[in-house]
């Protein structure tokens, strides 16, 4: 590697692999392959903890509080303005539980914190809930889908979370509007009289209608399932 200089521009350019890169581009990627940030005030590498203020990284202490005047530290919080975090929290501007930024137009206020909207999501499949319902479960929220997989009843039918009335049986809960025959889709309910057959309902008709010897071995499941057909 070797090092030019260019009058025309005042820029110090190094020879690397070729390529001439000029002293900020350099240290551009001498950060980015180390993971740094590059401050924009003075372009020298952030080795420690910077702060970022419309939406450029600084060093620290190219700032001071805009309220107090104390140099700042990476714990500097951005507000129309750059302060340092006392001075920030006296103004008593809500913190998101996410992103640990100040929350400046719509909040949410759930399991005891405060958050940006986009920012407060469900625990499984981190979707917003942008004002949807949510669920609350060992201090985390859900969404109603995964509240009820985890914690609740799912439709065998339709793989949903139950909303509506719930069918218990065999094991397995539906639908009340789901709970149909397996064989010829009419609709089922507490009265109605059913058989199991291949892990679904069949009605009492299409039972009736089963070779003699496939009914002789679903009643024979059944009597050692419940003791009794149904």
């Amino acid at each position: 590697m070797s090092t030019l200089w260019d009058a025309t521009c005042g820029y110090r350019f190094r020879e690397e692999q070729g390529r001439a890169l000029c002293h900020p581009c350099h240290l551009k990627e001498k950060a980015a392959s180390s993971g740094k940030h590059i401050c924009y005030k003075c372009h020298g590498i952030i080795e420690d903890g910077h702060i970022k203020f419309k939406m450029e990284t600084y060093h620290p202490y190219h700032f001071n509080c805009g309220s107090c005047g104390e140099e700042l530290t990476s714990t500097a919080r951005e507000l129309r303005g750059v302060y340092c975090l006392p001075c920030h929290d006296k103004m008593g501007i809500p913190i998101c539980s996410a992103c640990h930024r100040p929350i400046e137009e719509r909040i949410v206020t759930a399991l005891g914190k405060q958050w940006h909207v986009e920012h407060f999501v469900c625990a499984r499949c981190e979707k917003p809930f942008l004002g949807h319902r949510h669920y609350e479960k060992n201090g985390k929220a859900y969404c109603e889908t995964h509240y009820n997989q985890l914690f609740g009843n799912m439709c065998y039918y339709c793989s949903k979370a139950i909303i509506s009335e719930m069918m218990c049986t065999m094991n397995k809960t539906w639908c009340e509007e789901h709970f149909y025959c397996s064989i010829c889709d009419t609709l089922l309910n507490t009265k109605s009289k059913f058989v199991e057959f291949d892990l679904k309902p069949a009605c009492k008709r299409c039972f009736d209608k089963f070779p003699v010897e496939m009914k002789r071995r679903i009643k024979k499941n059944e009597q050692s399932k419940f003791g009794k057909t149904k």
